[in-house]
């Protein structure tokens, strides 16, 4: 069984639309596990509202472009709108990562997600779900990724992630 992971992120009303979306998506795929959630500031644009991020683990339910749609399905239905600004403000943002050890480049899908090696607050979630993850292609392991990334402001959602982790993972 392939390892899927999802990068969520939210800065429009995260506290509600990250729960929603999870819940929305729990209907297509299997949640099986939730990192920690953070508050982080958006990237380079510090008049933007800040991102609550963290990742998941899903099934593998479906193949990575079936998931892919599911995904934006799910978007869709918390009113996301893709932009010519890829990052203004978003009701969430949900981001296929990592797919087993496929290893993809095309227009219609990246795996494993160029971002991962690029934004603590996606590899650093990766790491906690994932520690001994190498990602494919790169043979980069997550661990070395998330030690070579500057720091960033990462505020813990204690609160958040363990609401998420009882409603979906039933938990405590």
């Amino acid at each position: 069984m392939a390892r899927v992971f999802v990068g969520v992120g939210s800065n429009i009303d995260p506290e509600a639309n990250v729960p929603r979306a999870l819940q929305l998506l729990a209907r297509d795929v299997p949640v099986l596990a939730i990192s920690t959630f953070y508050r982080t500031p958006a990237l380079g644009r510090p008049t933007d509202p800040p991102f609550v991020n963290g990742v998941i683990e899903v099934g593998d339910t479906f193949g990575p472009r079936e998931l892919k749609r599911a995904l934006e399905r799910t978007e869709a239905a918390l009113g996301r709108r893709r932009q010519p600004d890829r990052f203004a403000p978003r009701t969430i943002d949900l981001d296929l990562l990592v797919y087993g050890d496929r290893n993809e480049t095309s227009d219609e899908l990246k795996l494993p997600h160029p971002d991962i090696v690029h934004r603590r607050f996606v590899a650093a979630p990766l790491f906690e779900l994932a520690p001994t993850l190498v990602l494919p292609g790169s043979g980069t392991a997550i661990g070395e990724a998330v030690k070579s990334l500057e720091p960033f402001p990462m505020e813990p959602l204690s609160g958040l992630t363990q609401q998420l982790r009882k409603e979906l993972l039933h938990e405590g």
